[in-house]
C-alpha cells in the first residue's frame, strides 16, 4: 500500500469512527442500535458536468475536419519555414459559421493546397462512440480567401442547412474564465480539451503587431483552426498555434481573438482578401526608460516614433512623440491596443484620434487610406498556380493579370516570379529570393513558368547559369553553376 492510500485509508477510518461515536452520544441510541444517517449528496459537480456536456455538444457539430493534400511551409521541431515549401499531407480543424458552407480555419492549413477535403462530424443522435466516416460527411472545399498576417482562412463546401458557431464582435473575454478547445489534435478528430484564459490580449513577438488570446487548455498539431469557445458555447476565438519547448503542449496555447475573426471573414467572403487601413504613422510602446529618457508625462502606453511624409497623419496634423490615448473612442494602454484599432477600423470611415502632446490633450480626425503589402497580398492569392524547378528548388508563377500588380515589376509584362524555395535537400545556391522576377536566362527573356521549366531541365552538374533578374526595381545577373 502506497503512503498515499495509507493516508486515504487513514482518514477514512478516522471518519467512521468518528460518526459511530457521535451516533452513540445521541440521547437513546446505544453503539449496538445506532443507525447511519447519510448526508444529502452535493449536486454541484454533476450540475457542472452537465453544462460542460451541453456546451460540447452546441458546439461540436460545427467543428470539422480538414484534410489537406500539396504543397505547404518546412517544419522543423515546431517552427515554420515559410520561404521553403515541401509536399505535405496535412490535417487540421475548421468551424462552420454559415450554415451555407462557409468555414473558418487557419490560413497556414490550406497553404500550399492541391486538394481541401473537409470532413463533416457524425449525428449528434448516432449511437456508436466512434461512428465510421460516410462518403456523405466527406466534401471537396475551396479557398475563397485567406489572410497570412492574421493566420485565417474562408472556405466554402457545397452544403446547406449545416450547423454553425455563430460569430461575435461583442463576446466579453475575462482573464480566468472556462473555456473548450476542440479540434483534431494529431488527426483524432472531435477531440474536447478544457482550460482558463491565461491572458486576453498577448504580444507573443514584439515585431508581430498581432494579438491573441492564451490558454492553458491543451492544444496541440491538428487542433489549428478549430474554435476556442466559452461556457455558453460563444466563439471567442480560432486556435492558431501553441510556444513549446519539447514539441508538445506545455499550456502555452494561443487563439486570434474572435473580433478579428469576424472582421477577415466578412472580409474574405465579399472581396476575398482582408483589407486594412493605414494614417502613415508607426508606433512603439513606451518603457519608463524611454520615457526618462525623453521626459515624457506618462511611462507608458504608445507613441508615434515615425510620421510619413505627405500621408494622412501628417497632414491631419499629428506629430512624432505624440502619445496615443484613444482611437475612435477606446483606450489605447499600449501597442497592441493601437494595432488592434487600426486592424478593426472600417476603411471607409475616418479614424479619432485622442493624443497627449506634451502635457495637452489633443484630438484629431485622420482620413485614413487602404493598407497594401505587395508581398502579403500575393501571399493570399488562393489559387496561385506555383510550378517546382526541382533543379533549382524554387517555385515559380506566371505574371498573370492576377499577380502582375503585386510584383513590384517595372520592366514589362514578361518574366515569371519567385514564390517560394523548396525544401529539397542539397538545394542550388542561385542567390534568388522570393519576390524577384526573372527576366532571362541565358539572354533569353523569359515569357512563362513553363518555358523556364524546359529550359532548366537539360542541365548538367557544372553548367553555368545566368540569370537576369528585377529585384526592388532594379536589374541585376545571378550566376551559379549547378550541383
Amino acid at each position: 500500500m502506497t503512503k498515499l492510500q495509507r493516508m486515504k485509508c487513514g482518514i477514512a477510518c478516522l471518519l467512521v469512527a468518528a460518526s459511530a461515536h457521535a451516533q452513540s452520544k445521541e440521547p437513546g441510541l446505544s453503539g449496538d442500535t445506532a443507525v447511519r444517517v447519510e448526508a444529502p449528496r452535493s449536486n454541484l459537480l454533476r450540475d457542472l458536468d452537465s453544462s460542460l456536456e451541453k456546451v460540447v455538444a452546441k458546439v461540436s457539430p460545427a467543428v470539422v475536419q480538414i484534410v489537406v493534400n500539396g504543397y505547404g511551409p518546412l517544419e522543423d521541431h515546431g517552427h515554420t519555414d515559410a520561404a521553403r515549401i515541401v509536399r505535405q499531407h496535412a490535417i487540421g480543424a475548421g468551424v462552420i459559421v454559415d450554415p451555407d458552407g462557409y468555414i473558418i480555419t487557419n490560413a497556414h492549413v490550406v497553404e500550399g493546397a492541391e486538394r481541401i477535403r473537409v470532413i463533416l462530424p457524425p449525428p449528434a443522435d448516432s449511437s456508436i462512440e466512434v461512428p465510421p466516416i460516410h462518403a456523405g460527411q466527406i466534401l471537396e472545399a475551396t479557398v475563397l480567401g485567406r489572410h497570412k498576417q492574421s493566420d485565417l482562412a474562408l472556405l466554402k463546401v457545397q452544403a446547406t442547412h449545416l450547423p454553425t458557431v455563430p460569430l461575435r464582435r461583442d463576446v466579453r473575454v475575462r482573464q480566468g474564465e472556462l473555456v473548450f478547445a476542440i479540434g483534431s489534435p494529431e488527426g483524432l478528430r472531435d477531440s474536447v480539451t478544457m482550460g482558463v484564459v491565461s491572458s486576453i490580449a498577448r504580444q507573443t513577438d514584439p515585431d508581430d503587431p498581432m494579438i491573441y488570446i492564451q490558454t492553458d487548455a491543451s492544444i496541440n498539431p491538428g487542433n489549428s483552426g478549430g474554435p476556442l469557445v466559452d461556457i455558453d458555447g460563444n466563439l471567442i476565438g480560432i486556435n492558431t498555434f501553441m510556444l513549446t519547448e519539447s514539441g508538445g503542449n506545455e499550456g502555452l496555447g494561443f487563439a486570434i481573438p474572435a473580433a478579428i475573426v469576424n472582421f477577415d471573414y466578412q472580409n474574405l467572403r465579399k472581396y476575398g482578401h482582408v483589407q486594412r487601413v493605414s494614417i502613415g504613422a508607426a508606433t512603439q510602446n513606451i518603457t519608463p526608460t524611454l520615457a526618462a529618457g525623453l521626459g515624457l508625462a506618462r511611462s507608458w502606453g504608445a507613441i508615434i516614433s515615425d510620421i510619413t511624409d505627405g500621408g494622412a497623419a501628417e497632414a491631419a496634423g499629428l506629430q512624432i512623440d505624440d502619445i496615443v490615448l484613444a482611437i475612435d473612442g477606446r483606450s489605447i494602454l499600449g501597442l497592441p491596443d493601437f494595432m488592434a484599432a487600426l486592424y478593426l477600423h472600417p476603411f471607409d470611415q475616418v479614424l479619432k484620434i485622442d493624443v497627449l502632446r506634451g502635457v495637452t490633450r489633443m484630438s484629431f480626425n485622420v482620413p485614413v487610406t487602404v493598407y497594401h503589402d505587395k508581398i502579403e497580398e500575393l501571399a493570399d492569392i488562393p489559387d496561385l498556380k506555383k510550378i517546382l524547378v526541382r533543379k533549382l528548388n524554387i517555385f515559380v508563377a506566371d505574371l498573370d493579370e492576377k499577380v502582375r500588380p503585386l510584383a513590384h515589376s517595372s520592366r514589362g509584362d514578361s518574366g515569371i516570379l519567385v514564390v517560394a524555395q523548396g525544401g529539397g535537400s542539397n538545394p542550388v545556391n542561385t542567390g534568388l529570393e522570393t519576390g524577384d522576377i526573372i527576366l532571362a536566362i541565358a539572354r533569353t527573356p523569359l515569357q512563362s513558368s513553363s518555358q523556364f521549366l524546359e529550359t532548366v531541365r537539360p542541365l548538367r552538374s557544372g553548367d553555368a547559369v545566368v540569370l537576369q533578374i528585377e529585384r526592388n526595381g532594379k536589374l541585376q545577373y545571378l550566376a551559379f553553376e549547378m550541383d
